[in-house]
């Protein structure tokens, strides 16, 4: 039984289509890559899921209850969170504060969220800072920072858009060690990434969008060699090195 199921998903702005019918499927403890060209629609398709635009036509089941259209915050209750793009962090509050915002979500009593907040910066290796203000943090502490408070919702799928971007070599091998993590905790994931060497080997499915609309949706090594993928995003080079 699929935990998200997306059906015929279309959002229009305009006359620009970002989204064009798209159908979608997310197994219970799934790792599913979402790639594509820049344009493509990959983080319109998170924004529609988790309730920052309304779908202009099409169907999102959750845990088999339609939430198409919920607010963020609804959305949220019902155990999806995401990292953005453009990491957004409360620059002027602790890293601790940070976390407890998303932990206010389960647990209303502070000392509650307090507690709740410090397990999930153990579990992200940000124990060490959690006094420092947000906004004098490296970029990748604030990705991670920024998935903490996420997982202070305690999802049960986590959306997570270009989690990577920006990250050295080093950084880049502590985030896929996180997700890996993530998933022995038994978290769903839908992973939007540009670095298909860390895609490919995390992902046990791959959807590919181009100008909106789903072009392929397969296991890693056939989306490596699917024709229209590699004229579309992956280009001659990955298909010769592959």
């Amino acid at each position: 039984m699929a935990l998200l199921e997306v059906q015929d998903l279309t959002k229009r702005f305009g006359g620009l289509m970002a989204n064009q019918d798209i159908d979608l499927h997310v197994s219970p403890g799934e790792i599913l890559g979402l790639i594509g060209p820049n344009g493509a629609g990959k983080t319109t398709f998170f924004n529609c899921i988790t309730g920052f635009y309304p779908p202009t036509q099409g169907a999102v089941h959750f845990l088999d209850e339609e939430i198409t259209g919920w607010s963020p915050e609804r959305v949220c209750q019902a155990g999806i969170a995401r990292t953005f793009q453009i990491v957004k962090v409360l620059r002027d509050m602790t890293v601790l504060e940070n976390v407890m915002v998303g932990a206010f979500l389960r647990y209303p009593r502070t000392a509650d969220a307090r507690r709740k907040a410090l397990e999930v910066l153990g579990f992200t290796e940000l124990a060490d800072v959690r006094d420092q203000i947000s906004r004098n943090l490296t970029i990748a502490d604030k990705k991670r920072l920024e998935l903490a408070r996420a997982l202070a919702t305690e999802p049960k799928l986590l959306f997570l858009d270009e989690a990577m971007a920006g990250l050295n070599p080093t950084e880049t091998n502590e985030a896929v060690a996180m997700v890996r993590r993530l998933r022995e905790q038994g978290i769903t994931m839908v992973l939007v990434e540009h670095v298909m060497k860390v895609i490919m080997p995390l992902a046990d499915r791959v959807v590919v969008l181009d100008s909106g609309e789903v072009i392929a949706d397969d296991v890693p090594a056939k989306i490596a060699t699917n024709e229209r993928v590699i004229e579309a995003y992956l280009g001659e080079k990955y298909r010769a090195t592959d």
